[in-house]
């Protein structure tokens, strides 16, 4: 049975819409897929990453004194422990040699006055 011309044009207007339907799908899955989607969110984090990196820059530039002052007062923080304890035993060394400066001066007044 031969289909009429009619039925024939609706046949390939069906053929052509799922055509279209199926290559639609096909690009949503593709865009939805995991790989593209990790590929997507790199390249976004990358280049926020890289726009972050170019305002950092420009405002050093703008302001050297201002961005060394932060970085010395953040590296002090940092290593505020290891500072705290030379600190410490430097000040005990000055308070030591203080204590061993009186005691020779104070022998050498008692051997004076003997």
């Amino acid at each position: 049975m031969t289909d009429t011309p009619e039925i024939a044009v609706a046949r390939i207007a069906v053929e052509r819409s799922r055509a279209r339907v199926m290559a639609t799908a096909h690009e949503l899955q593709e865009r939805v897929s995991p790989k593209t989607l990790a590929r997507t969110t790199w390249q976004g984090a990358k280049d926020k990453g890289a726009d972050l990196a170019e305002d950092a820059v420009d405002a050093v530039r703008a302001r050297p004194v201002a961005a060394t002052g932060i970085v010395a007062a953040l590296a002090l923080f940092l290593a505020r422990e290891p500072l705290m304890d030379l600190a410490g035993k430097v000040a005990g060394s000055v308070g030591n040699k203080r204590k061993t400066r009186k005691t020779k001066k104070t022998k050498q007044v008692e051997t004076e006055k003997k």
